[in-house]
């Protein structure tokens, strides 16, 4: 209600302001009136601007907006704020399992969470202690009945920004407008309490501003107060830029946020970085960046780009102290620019002994482009076993991916091959944005290339704004002798017919191994419409387990995650890829949710194809 008086206010007095500069004219008039005219128009304006400059801070006060964020849950599921605007909102409890309170305030929030089941409301725990999964011993409390999804807040930052104060703290939450509906406590529940009307309300109907919120101040006797020891100290001593924030952003980020990189702008000084400062904290929010959003606890790459608690607690509250630039002269940023822009794009290990240059292939400054399909006959009539490669690509600004395997002439591997559910294939290697350039297979193993075979490369390229060539070379270095092992992929992949508003179509794949095999890595291949992937191994047992989970899928970074720990697989083991597609209007890269889709390599259609990349003896 506060909404609508303050924007009738603002209205009354622009229709007035209005009213009295036009309405009062008059085909003639003299001079003199018209210059009191003149007047009241100029002090009836600034009258009205001063009240529209009120108006956000009005609004700011009544209807208080938040940005958006994301966490995974204990069970490694996605959550995103703004991905549930399908939804009329969201009730979020601040847990803390150390809180003597929390297990009556549990039972408290599942009545509440009953009540409401059937309603468009999601019913979320945020871990506001940001506690390791594996430490959390009280996990009973919310498998007791129906399950409770808890959010883990790693560094807090999603609590700070809430502004949870106390265990048990309630908030509910527009994902619409990314509005804060209710603060305050479960506080004995009836059906005329400011919260159970707030959802009575919000579960009849979709968000609208024409829902009040409810100014319940948190009481500090109630819950257990929560610590955010960082945030303080932060406070106190803000992040240095030149020996905190500069040292992160050079390791993590500017591979790709440099001069002529993929990213969409270079983190190359302080003043690039304050003027992004919004954009960072954002997409470090909502875990936008990095961009290989990965599950921590199934497995590991270096490809994942993980960002520590510390690492993000560090960037976050220097943005949000003002992002002071301290008094050192030199830019670390600057200073890094400089060597960067010094580097040669040379072969990392030396010439290759072989080097193949692909087609140049024509960019254009917009549009989508279909793939790019290419073969590449080799020189060679002898059996040659690779042992390491380097992709060179003309222009990464516009490479989305490159895919290079083995194959024989007589195979049609772009046409009847490629449409497979399974497939056992000599794969070389791929190349995304971001991705290492050099690969060096794993000691012992290698990529067998036999006489007379050839590379097939598939190209993906998206456009930036500028037309543009691209020729990207690969350096191919060879092992004097047969290597112990041969690599190669499994390519899994399902097809399917994708119906429309499906925000999470549920889909697996999987192949029974026939020999003993260590997987090296994994690759998740969807488009727009990809949602997660999970990898998963069965032994003949029957005990499962997952070796790597990407639940949040960006079609914009697909990299070839190499396993930190290779993973031995026994014959009779089952690989199977686990996920879904999100075909819904809460998908922000889906091109039109209304729209039936079927299964197919071009981007405007889906497909769901996970790869495992593994080694196996050479008999």
């Amino acid at each position: 209600m506060k909404f609508k008086n303050a924007f009738f206010e603002y209205f009354g007095i622009f229709a007035l302001g209005t009213f009295c500069i036009y309405g009062t004219q008059r085909p003639s008039f003299s001079v003199k009136r018209a210059k009191s005219i003149v007047r009241a128009r100029t002090a009836i304006q600034l009258i009205v601007l001063f009240y529209a400059a009120l108006l956000p801070l009005s609004l700011q006060a009544t209807l208080k907006r938040v940005s958006d964020f994301a966490l995974i849950d204990t069970q490694g599921e996605f959550h995103q704020f703004s991905r549930y605007r399908h939804l009329n909102g969201i009730v979020m409890m601040a847990f803390d399992e150390g809180c003597e309170s929390m297990r009556f305030d549990i039972e408290q929030f599942r009545e509440l969470e009953a009540k409401f089941r059937d309603s468009d409301l999601v019913f979320l725990l945020l871990d506001v202690q940001g506690r390791d999964r594996n430490k959390i011993k009280n996990l009973e409390l919310l498998e007791n009945g129906n399950y409770l999804p808890l959010l883990e807040d790693d560094g807090q930052l999603v609590s700070e920004l809430l502004e949870f104060r106390n265990a048990g703290e309630i908030r509910v939450l527009n994902p619409e407008r990314l509005n804060v509906y209710f603060e305050g406590f479960l506080s004995g529940e009836t059906e005329d309490s400011p919260l159970s009307l707030l959802l009575g309300n919000l579960s009849d109907a979709p968000p609208s501003d024409t829902v009040s919120t409810t100014d319940q101040v948190p009481n500090d006797s109630m819950g257990c107060p929560i610590s955010f020891q960082s945030r303080d100290k932060h406070k106190q001593n803000p992040p240095s830029y030149t020996t905190e924030v500069a040292p992160i952003i050079i390791e993590k980020c500017t591979e790709c946020h440099r001069r002529g990189g993929v990213g969409p702008f270079a983190m190359d000084s302080y003043i690039m970085l304050l003027g992004w400062s919004p954009m960072i904290r954002e997409v470090l929010l909502n875990k936008r960046m990095p961009p290989a959003q990965v599950d921590p606890y199934f497995g590991r790459s270096d490809m994942a780009r993980y960002l520590s608690d510390v690492e993000r607690q560090t960037i976050v509250h220097w943005i949000d102290n003002r992002a002071p630039r301290g008094d050192e002269v030199l830019d670390p940023l600057v200073e890094n620019a400089e060597n960067l822009e010094g580097q040669t794009n040379g072969w990392i290990i030396g010439e290759p002994d072989l080097v193949i240059t692909a087609d140049s292939n024509a960019v254009p400054s917009t549009g989508v482009m279909d793939y790019i399909y290419s073969d590449v006959d080799l020189p060679f009539t002898e059996d040659r076993w690779l042992k390491a490669l380097q992709f060179k690509p003309g222009d990464p600004s516009v490479l989305h991916h490159l895919m290079a395997f083995v194959t024989d002439p007589s195979e049609d591997f772009w046409g009847e091959e490629r449409d497979k559910e399974t497939a056992v294939r000599r794969f070389v290697d791929g190349f995304s944005p971001g991705s290492q350039t050099f690969t060096e297979f794993d000691s012992g193993a290698g990529v067998l290339i036999p006489a007379g075979h050839r590379l097939s490369l598939q190209f993906h390229y998206v456009t930036n704004g500028q037309s543009t060539e691209d020729a990207t070379q690969i350096g191919l270095y060879f092992a004097d002798a047969p290597a112990k092992a041969e690599q190669k992929v499994i390519a899994l992949s399902k097809r399917f017919v994708l119906p429309p508003n499906d925000p999470n179509f549920e889909l697996e794949a999987e192949h029974v191994i026939a020999k003993d095999i260590v997987l090296t890595g994994v690759r998740a291949r969807m488009s727009f419409r990809g949602k997660k992937m999970k990898f998963v191994v069965s032994d003949p047992a029957g005990n499962e387990k997952t070796i790597f989970s990407v639940p949040a899928y960006n079609y914009g970074w697909q990299p070839h995650y190499k396993l930190e720990k290779p993973v031995l697989v026994a014959a009779g083991s089952t690989l199977r890829v686990v996920g879904a597609l999100d075909n819904s209007k809460s998908n922000p890269t889906n091109p039109d949710p209304e729209k039936e889709i079927k299964f197919g390599f071009n981007s405007w259609e889906e497909m769901f194809t996970g790869y495992f990349t593994y080694y196996q003896k050479v008999d």
